[in-house]
């Protein structure tokens, strides 16, 4: 099988992909407009190996390093879906209670990519939990593909009260001080800005390319917003200057990256979307905003 780079793919596949990716087109439909580019070298079952996420060789942080303290527990959230099972990750050296982050994952469940997340974020001096929304139905199935078809059994409304509910659940953890941020990638962005409306004591969001709330819900919120986008993802990003506009006459903090030349899924590691000088800045930047808003009372 040819071997290949991000530089031999055009961004005509990368588009293909990102509507595959959120339910615009099938399985079928993605394989057949891929095949269109299946030219030369660049074979059909090449593409969809480059396309596809590698959770084998792209963990950042080991589920078993020693430096963490590392699990599953289950939560409740009555007005969701019942019992949610989420990865809690904390530092072991730490002697004190820990502000908290909720990571929240795109639109396939908890997979382990977003795991390693909220293992990261831990190492920077955080609890966090990072929840399955699919734990109703089984919890996520092991791939991507069937993951996005058991999230599509759900509502978003009915799973962002999941969310809540892990937001709750973490601020009353015994080893977390109740000072809560959260961030959350792609649908899990939509997630962390309407985690901002619904919980007026949330203390920080950071939205990854997520999808913006409504002009009567951004009225509401109050929380710290940092907005991370792909400047090729004119989707998402048609949306914020109409989100931005309300922020800014109600004098919500806020500050929104745009990292050029890079499309939606840029932080995301298992995926040749993956951009590592826009993820890496991002992170670093991610990591400054909840350390400077999870201070504050």
């Amino acid at each position: 099988m040819t071997k290949i780079t991000k530089e031999d793919i055009s961004q005509e596949v990368f588009d293909l992909y990102d509507d595959y990716a959120h339910n615009k087109i099938d399985r079928r439909g993605f394989v057949e407009k891929l095949s269109l580019f299946a030219v030369g070298t660049l074979t059909l079952p090449s593409l969809l190996s480059f396309m596809s996420p590698n959770y084998v060789d792209t963990l950042l942080v080991s589920p078993n390093d020693p430096r963490l303290k590392t699990g599953f527990i289950t939560y409740d959230s009555p007005k969701g879906g019942g019992a949610i099972k989420g990865l809690l990750s904390q530092p072991v050296a730490s002697k004190k209670k820990l502000p908290g982050i909720i990571v929240v994952h795109e639109n396939r469940g908890l997979n382990p990519y977003i795991e390693d997340v909220g293992r990261r974020a831990a190492l920077d001096g955080f609890i966090t939990l990072a929840p399955d929304a699919l734990s109703p139905l089984g919890g996520y199935p092991g791939n991507d593909d069937a993951g996005r078809e058991l999230q599509k059994k759900r509502t978003r409304d009915e799973m962002l009260e999941d969310f809540i509910a892990a937001y709750n659940y973490l601020k009353n953890h015994k080893d977390c001080n109740g000072h809560i941020g959260v961030v959350g990638f792609c649908f899990g962005g939509w997630i962390a800005n309407m985690m901002a409306v619904k919980i007026p004591t949330l203390q920080a969001a950071v939205p990854y390319y997520g999808g913006q709330p409504t002009a009567a819900e951004a009225e509401l919120i109050k929380t710290p917003i940092l907005a991370q986008y792909a400047s090729l993802d004119t989707r998402v990003n048609e949306g914020w200057s109409a989100y931005e506009a309300i922020l800014q006459k109600n004098k919500v903090p806020h500050t929104a990256h745009f990292y050029e030349g890079v499309n939606h899924g840029f932080h995301n590691n298992t995926t040749p979307r993956y951009d590592e000088k826009a993820a890496t800045l991002s992170w670093e930047r991610t990591i400054a905003f909840f350390k400077q808003e999870l201070k504050k009372k």
